[in-house]
């Protein structure tokens, strides 16, 4: 335990630098992992949705009882003998997590030169694939998150220097979890599927991303134009009806083997709606039958009941039928 203590490189593998917007320390609370979530809330109770656990200087709860354990033992202190205080201890942690990996900085000939003692890698062979934020409903879309579908070999330390080599995103913090197919029943046994097994991870910002609105949030007018922007680059609907095509032309058969549609099986739009509208006319006419009936029968003064009625509407009265009807019925 020594070892590690003493060890910043095994601390943590993200940076974070301050000072921290209030989202960004809120996206950070709400991204901490379920186990530490628990812990916390079972030791200073459960911090509202939408607030943050930082204390006033932005250090987690973690890091607050990191100091102060530091600070009993006195290991804090300078050679003045004086320790520092929470703001000043953090901004020396967060300098060091800041740093810039691969590089050591030395002087030659009275000249200070840097060098690079990590692997170059000029063109990184990483498909990091941007995806949205899982939102609850209700809930406001955060824009100091960012949210990486990654292969399953990439680590932290990866992501982190190809935002930041690459793009020039500075990252506070970086979750990851692997997500593994189920099994799938093939010929042959079971099996997984590998284009449904990958590794998401959640990046913390230091500078807010506004992901594109969805189809669903957009105006009418934007999303008509975002979707015949859509269809005229990628031509999604176009080759799903030539799928469609080309599948009824596999499936048809030739000859005497071939078949189509017939009514009323047909599946074109006017064909459904024809049947629907006959299929509501002969339920409203029944309605409307019935309805007559019981208000002939008010006007006759008879009794409105379910067997009166079906007669009344069928044309067919108790008093019309004769001895021989009411026998045979009771036999």
């Amino acid at each position: 335990m020594q070892v590690f203590r003493w060890c910043p490189n095994l601390q943590r593998t993200y940076v974070t630098q301050p000072p921290l917007p209030e989202l960004a320390k809120i996206a950070r609370t709400a991204s901490t992992p379920l186990a530490v979530r628990l812990r916390r809330r079972k030791q200073f109770g459960a911090t509202a949705v939408g607030d943050t656990d930082a204390t006033k200087d932005g250090l987690t709860p973690t890091e607050q009882a990191r100091y102060t354990r530091l600070k009993a033992q006195g290991r804090l202190e300078d050679v003045t003998g004086k320790n520092p205080t929470e703001k000043e201890w953090a901004g020396k942690i967060n300098d060091r997590r800041s740093r810039i990996r691969g590089i050591r900085r030395k002087t030659i000939k009275g000249k200070e030169e840097t060098e690079v003692v990590g692997r170059k890698v000029y063109l990184p062979n990483i498909l990091l694939r941007l995806v949205r934020n899982q939102t609850q409903p209700g809930q406001p879309y955060n824009p100091y998150e960012a949210t990486f579908r990654i292969p399953q070999s990439v680590t932290k330390t990866d992501i982190r220097s190809l935002l930041l080599a690459v793009y020039g995103v500075k990252t506070t913090y970086i979750r990851t979890d692997n997500y593994i197919s189920p099994w799938h029943r093939t010929v042959d046994g079971y099996e997984r599927k590998p284009f449904k097994t990958y590794k998401r991870a959640v990046v913390g910002l230091v500078d807010p991303f506004y992901y594109p609105h969805r189809l669903e949030d957009m105006p009418a007018r934007e999303k008509k134009d975002r979707e015949d922007w859509i269809e005229e680059k990628f031509s999604i609907k176009h080759t799903r009806a030539l799928q469609r095509e080309e599948l009824l032309r596999m499936t048809k058969g030739q000859g005497r083997y071939s078949w189509k549609f017939n009514a009323p099986f047909a599946t074109k739009r006017a064909h459904i709606l024809r049947i629907v509208a006959e299929r509501r006319n002969v339920r409203e006419g029944a309605v409307s039958n019935f309805v007559g009936g019981i208000q002939a029968l008010r006007q006759e003064g008879l009794p409105v009941t379910y067997e009166t009625v079906r007669g009344k509407v069928l044309g067919q009265t108790p008093s019309s039928q004769t001895p021989q009807s009411e026998e045979a019925e009771s036999q």
